[in-house]
């Protein structure tokens, strides 16, 4: 079968900054409440989580996520206004690069 795939990344200073990735990782915190959780789901290091969310965090004009520590009642995550405008705003550009693809594809006939 015959399909062009890509992945679209953003990087910031020629470093990947935001993909697939940590677009997961981010929905599965506002899913699950936990880094640990949602690390977990992923099949990922609390540890790799951690870092990918503190790189977010420190490099991303505004926080991503904010972590409550472990208590009685345990910690938790949750994500932050701004986290949600990029997701929505990362799927969108998702949709219309896959609309286009979707369009070029035509090249495929010609494999």
């Amino acid at each position: 079968m015959k399909e062009i795939r890509f992945r679209c990344w953003i990087d910031i200073n020629d470093e990947k900054f935001f993909g697939p990735g940590p677009m997961q990782l981010l929905l599965l915190v506002e899913q699950e409440g936990s880094i640990a959780k949602a690390a977990k789901t992923m099949g990922m290091s609390y540890k790799k989580a951690w870092d990918l969310i503190n790189t977010l965090n420190s490099k991303g004009s505004q926080p991503y996520v904010i972590s409550q520590k472990g208590g009685q009642k345990g910690g938790g995550a949750e994500l932050t206004a701004h986290a949600k405008t990029v997701i929505q705003s990362y799927q969108h550009l998702l949709d219309k690069l896959e609309s286009l693809v979707k369009d070029e594809d035509r090249i495929l006939n010609l494999l």
